[in-house]
């Protein structure tokens, strides 16, 4: 992720409910998400965006180093890719994604600190 595609107007940003990830809804909609397309398959997908992302986020990571950085390790993001980062995101995903992510052998970790 460059500074360029860092979104301009924080009003319109979401976070990935899997990774954490902050884009605005166009940038999922249009590239996915970096870590999560794979089993989310959000791009060119809005109804995907609106299920698997929250605009409802606390605090922000700018992640540059993910596998250096002490902060990735304690978030549990040093294997996701360069970016910009959530602490917490309210919101669980649904059932159907989680049964996917499973059948994956990847597990589901919700990023919503008030679940636990």
């Amino acid at each position: 992720m460059s500074l360029e595609s860092i979104p301009k107007d924080m009003r319109n940003a979401r976070a990935c409910l899997v990774c954490s990830l902050i884009k605005s809804f166009d940038q999922f909609e249009y590239d996915g998400c970096d870590n999560c397309d794979e089993f989310l398959r959000m791009k060119n997908n809005r109804d995907h965006v609106y299920d698997c992302t929250s605009s409802n986020f606390d605090g922000m990571i700018a992640l540059m180093s993910p596998e250096d950085s002490w902060v990735a390790r304690w978030q549990k993001i040093n294997r996701f890719t360069k970016g910009i980062y959530a602490i917490s995101v309210a919101g669980r995903l649904p059932p159907n994604f989680i049964r996917e992510m499973k059948a994956r052998g990847i597990p589901y970790r919700p990023r919503d600190t008030t679940f636990k």
